[in-house]
């Protein structure tokens, strides 16, 4: 489904700067952030300050890990972000159909399993109390769009959330037949899960076309790969991806041993058959990144690395240091689509290759702060190197807090830190203040502005110097501190905001 009339194909290279804030981070009174209030208040804190962009993580339904990088569909949307007081503006819910609802113990962190509980009942509510003949709704249903998501979802509830594989053997197999007694006997919940994706388009519309009157855009975020136990692994297995003739990954995604694993990461996830989606000239890849461009502005895509060459794992492997390189569709799947405003994540092991492919794109690519410290002075992290056609970072979701990774800094790690970050200053000619741990984060901050990077994100936790309880997520790792923090209205500070637009008009952006 398209969400916008037109999509986003505009490149640009005027300076702008944003922040990152995850829809779930957002302060809100349902132990998630969602598409309401809280949405609507940082817009308006995000425009106080100057912002241009606010970069979002991937709105998929969460999966393993509470990971919106492990989900169910490569383009459903998080039913979690649906806001209950809109749904009760739009005559949908009651007050006290989730007044008494207790969604969290702490206002920090998301309760999954809460959400996991209360979430669908809530919207179930919601759906009995609409009026099925709508014409938008009776559109969205006609034209089919996330019916094969719905599908997957009503069924994950049939065999008690069981993974794909593990269903009986028709549904695992997708037995056509099956599957079409399936959906008559089963129609109402079917269209339940639908109904969930058309309420999230409909708030979701509403809050960008406020960001869009604010002259912000929105930039969202997409996972490379899919999760094995999704609709397109249990539909498409044979189209997409090396599986072997009964359906289990043959090869498995991940990356070598790097900073965050002397192991490497073992993600599971199953991997691209290239040479087949090269046949129909990579037709799903390019819908799948024409389709996040109707609902974003702006498009970052993950572990861009792998479109040169990507990482594959032995199934039977047990740690990712038995892995090998293999090659993938290079710039060839991006030949139409060269004027798109994608941001390439290209993170990680880079060589020759990679850089070439972000050459013949000329997508921009991402520099992190935080990678800067290994004492080469050549190092392309460190701003005095940065081009314009990049994005600038203090670090990512997957990066320790600013705050945290200088306090982890043994005494000489941080007096050569310090040094380096005076250097650094004096080179781009910028104030060097270090009085307090926050006024380092601020001249961080400031550096990063202004150097030659046209966008610069910063992380709503590094604007606040925030530590390592507000990190978002530690690769390689599962745990109830991934993806689980949240801020707060009081974090929404006017004194910050006022910070980052003096620095904005101050450097142009």
């Amino acid at each position: 489904m398209k969400s916008r009339e037109k999509e986003q194909t505009k490149k640009y290279t005027e300076r702008r700067a944003g922040v990152l804030m995850p829809v779930s981070s957002l302060p809100s009174s349902f132990g998630i952030g969602t598409l309401g209030k809280g949405a609507y208040d940082f817009v308006d804190w995000l425009y106080s300050a100057g912002m241009k962009i606010w970069q979002v993580l991937p709105l998929l339904p969460t999966g393993y890990g509470d990971s919106p990088y492990q989900s169910f569909a490569s383009d459903a949307l998080n039913y979690y972000f649906i806001d209950p007081e809109l749904l009760e503006k739009d005559g949908l819910l009651q007050k006290s159909d989730y007044a008494e609802l207790v969604w969290s113990e702490d206002e920090r962190r998301v309760d999954y399993g809460r959400q996991f509980a209360y979430k669908a009942e809530l919207l179930k509510k919601a759906f009995a109390n609409f009026d099925k003949t709508d014409a938008a709704w009776q559109d969205f249903l006609q034209r089919g769009f996330y019916a094969d998501f719905a599908l997957f979802m009503s069924l994950k509830n049939h065999f008690s959330h069981r993974p794909w594989n593990e269903w009986d053997t028709p549904y695992k197999n997708a037995d056509k037949a099956t599957l079409n007694d399936y959906k008559r006997e089963n129609a109402e919940e079917i269209e339940f899960w639908q109904f969930t994706q058309f309420l999230f388009l409909k708030q979701w519309n509403s809050l960008l076309a406020y960001a869009h009157g604010k002259g912000i855009e929105i930039m969202g975020d997409m996972p490379i790969y899919v999760s094995y136990d999704s609709v397109e692994t249990w539909l498409y297995r044979s189209e997409l991806f090396m599986l072997d003739k009964k359906g289990n990954t043959s090869l498995r995604a991940g990356v070598p041993p790097d900073a965050f694993s002397e192991d490497g990461q073992l993600w599971g996830n199953p991997v691209y058959d290239w040479k087949k989606l090269k046949k129909d000239g990579y037709k799903w890849w390019k819908n799948r990144i024409r389709y996040a461009l109707s609902l974003f502005d702006i498009v970052r895509i993950d572990h861009f690395r792998a479109f040169d060459r990507f990482y594959a794992i032995p199934a039977e492997a047990e740690t990712a240091k038995e892995g090998k390189w293999m090659h993938g569709p290079k710039a060839d799947l991006f030949a139409d689509l060269r004027e798109y405003a994608i941001v390439a994540e290209d993170l990680g092991i880079i060589d020759d290759g990679v850089r070439k492919l972000l050459a013949d794109t000329g997508y921009a690519g991402m520099k992190v702060f935080e990678f800067a410290f290994d004492n080469n002075p050549e190092n392309e992290y460190l701003p005095v190197h940065y081009n314009e056609n990049c994005v600038a970072y203090t670090g990512t979701h997957d990066n320790e807090t600013l705050r945290g990774f200088i306090e982890s800094m043994n005494a000489k790690e941080r007096k050569s830190f310090e040094k380096e970050l005076e250097n650094q200053c004096l080179s781009l000619d910028v104030p060097y203040v270090t009085e307090t741990i926050g006024d380092e984060c601020d001249s961080i901050i400031r550096l990063l502005i202004a150097s030659k990077a046209d966008t610069v994100i910063v992380p709503m936790h590094d604007v606040l110097c925030m530590g390592e309880e507000a990190r978002l997520n530690a690769p390689s790792t599962v745990s109830g501190q991934n993806w689980t923090f949240r801020f707060t209205d009081k974090d929404l500070k006017k004194r910050k905001a006022a910070f980052l637009k003096s620095l904005c008009e101050e450097y142009q952006r």
